[in-house]
């Protein structure tokens, strides 16, 4: 306790200099931008600056992509609030209520009020960040490969369960066509190449950042030109600085959705909007105005802003802990970790224990400067809102090709990025969720090289996969996923346990 304490301390000594706070400042205020223009997205956001960041410091570059990870899933707000379109999916639940309280003319009120929401869940999540990462990382020790393959299993089953909300299997085919593109190039232990084809360009594999440049980026501006323009609530803006009885008044609500979006971050690739959703739907279920919900009830807005942010450093634990993201923008941010030389996974309280702490300070420091610059640049954000995105779509297209193309100046890398952004404009159009794809090109690696080492380790034979007792407890909760995916199981159950429809 008073070791972590220390390392703690100790870490901010890293960030008490002007360097951190110009970072800090800058980064959040494009990834405020970033997040409130419809489309574009807190993914696409963190792997575009992930380009500009390979020759800062490790601490600083980092730093600056939580900052921008933080401000866009913030900013996403104000697009869902003034045009009732999220900026980033993790707002939609934001819409419902905030886009009404707009056209109320409470513009101000409801975005003053989604500011103090996404500060004090932020807040509530580092909390567990802190707390959590530290016990994770120790009990995750005691994971060996077979667990590391159920664990890689297991986050693709409950990505895809959970972001495909017409059909889990649409969630499931997604995640497993990214592991599949991740067995592309040299596989990991003795290096023999994989389904290239004898072409040296796929010999090197299927880098993350170009897929996830295209996925997130080309698709999503060829969603944002096909989808028609929108037309913002009000031009007025009311009163920003929320009063502090508000948020008593809903401090129960605060408190849930807190740790609600916590604990879906924690969940691997589920992120911040089901943890909007979620929070959303548990305050609904609990609050005494329920007749306001969807109509422009505060409760309603205060719960979803507080659930998406909260999930942004519960995403982060796996993926210091497990090297597992809890969420699609945290995927791109491990992938950095490892550009930049940082090891995540269940070594990393032994191997650089002080980095945990300093991602703690990272997230608490970008999230004073989201409610320095979501207090006080209320206005010219509206005016950033009013850029026409014939304008805007250009600018981004070419930060898509530059950025691929820095990383190692190779054409490839560019088409790449161009095939998964219409693949992945395609799989959009059939409401194919983009998360498990990332999580599976995240975990493939993971996958197969424990596999494979756990069938060396027991001289292939299968059965330590299933005895295990983390393995079982892993297999097994995969398959009651699976099974009560199937509408006919789900529905004996409920008859067989006696359950009502409302539950």
């Amino acid at each position: 306790m008073i070791d972590g304490l220390v390392t703690f301390g100790a870490a901010f000594a890293v960030f008490a200099n002007v360097t951190t706070l110009f970072n800090v400042a800058w980064a959040t205020l494009i990834g405020i931008i970033i997040g409130a223009l419809p489309g574009l997205t807190a993914t696409m956001a963190v792997a575009l600056l992930t380009t500009l960041t390979y020759r800062m410091v490790p601490e600083q570059a980092i730093l600056v992509l939580i900052a921008v990870y933080v401000g866009a899933i913030y900013g996403g707000s104000r697009s869902a609030i003034l045009l009732n379109i999220p900026g980033t999916p993790a707002n939609a639940a934001t819409t419902l209520d905030g886009f009404p309280l707009a056209k109320k003319g409470l513009a101000g009120e409801a975005m003053g009020l989604a500011t103090s929401a996404s500060v004090l869940g932020t807040l509530i999540g580092v909390l567990f960040l802190a707390a959590v990462a530290p016990m994770l990382a120790e009990f995750a020790l005691s994971f060996g490969s077979y667990e590391f393959f159920w664990l890689a299993i297991f986050g693709i089953v409950i990505a895809g369960q959970m972001t495909s909300f017409e059909d889990a299997l649409k969630g499931w085919i997604i995640g497993f066509l990214g592991l599949l593109v991740a067995m592309i190039g040299q596989e990991g232990i003795h290096a023999e190449p994989r389904f290239s084809y004898g072409n040296s360009d796929l010999a090197g594999g299927i880098a993350l950042i170009p897929a996830l440049v295209g996925a997130f980026g080309l698709a999503e501006i060829l969603s944002v030109m096909k989808e028609r323009a929108a037309e913002m609530a009000t031009r007025t803006v009311d009163r920003v600085v929320p009063g502090l009885a508000d948020l008593w008044r809903y401090r129960r609500t605060i408190g849930r959705s807190g740790l609600i979006g916590t604990i879906i971050g924690i969940i691997p690739g589920v992120g911040e909007d089901i943890g909007a959703w979620v929070s959303y739907a548990a305050a609904r279920r609990s609050s005494k105005e329920k007749e306001l919900f969807g109509k422009g009830s505060r409760e309603g807005l205060i719960a979803a802003e507080t659930g998406n942010n909260a999930a942004i450093p519960g995403a982060l634990i796996p993926a210091l802990t497990l090297a597992v993201p809890g969420s699609a923008p945290a995927a791109v941010l491990l992938a950095a970790m490892f550009i930049h030389g940082i090891r995540p996974g269940p070594l990393i309280m032994i191997e650089a224990p002080a980095f945990v702490y300093q991602v703690v300070w990272m997230v608490l420091l970008a999230t004073v400067a989201m409610g320095v610059f979501g207090l006080a640049l209320t206005r010219p954000l509206l005016a950033i809102l009013k850029v026409p995105r014939e304008r805007l779509m250009p600018v981004v297209f070419v930060l898509c090709v530059i950025g691929p193309y820095a990383i190692t100046q190779r054409l490839f890398d560019v088409y790449v990025m161009i095939f998964f952004g219409i693949v992945g404009f395609i799989l959009r159009e059939m409401k194919y969720p983009m998360a498990p794809l990332v999580l599976g090109i995240i975990l493939g690696d993971l996958l197969d090289k424990n596999l494979r080492r756990a069938l060396v380790l027991s001289d292939g034979d299968v059965t330590p996969f299933f005895t295990r007792p983390i393995s079982a407890a892993l297999w097994i909760t995969t398959a009651l996923i699976i099974l009560f995916a199937i509408p006919q199981v789900r529905r004996a159950a409920t008859r067989l346990m006696g359950w009502n429809k409302s539950v």
